[in-house]
């Protein structure tokens, strides 16, 4: 259980380094963490670009797209479009979506808030 915890921790930290050179030469790498939140997309940007991703899927009319549209009842997607949208998504914000997890993305509100508030969304 310890080994899960640790994998499913590590898969949410951020640890961006830098290089700089001592005085003597020698190179120093240096590591900074960070919050979940630091350098992280705004809401408004993961709604522009969710509601892009969803235009863009070729079933879709364009001009129904909300952020509160749900993808079966309001554009009449059945579950494997669903699926090829979150694979959009993976795709478009740099994330892999566990599987229990993009079964619940069925609205592009879900998506919304799935992607903003996933630590690792870029």
């Amino acid at each position: 259980m310890a080994s899960a915890l640790r994998s499913a921790i590590l898969r949410h930290i951020r640890i961006p380094a830098t290089q700089a050179v001592s005085a003597n030469g020698l190179r120093l790498t240096a590591v900074r963490l960070m919050s979940s939140h630091d350098d992280h997309i705004t809401k408004d940007e993961v709604i522009k670009r969710v509601l892009d991703v969803v235009k863009c899927f070729p079933k879709v009319d364009p001009s129904k797209v909300t952020p509160e549209v749900h993808f079966e009842k309001d554009l009449g997607l059945d579950s494997l479009d669903t699926v090829e949208i979150v694979m959009a998504l993976e795709e478009e914000f740099k994330l892999e979506i566990p599987d229990k997890e993009a079964v619940r993305i069925e609205s592009c509100e879900q998506a919304i808030e799935y992607v903003y508030n996933h630590p690792m969304s870029s």
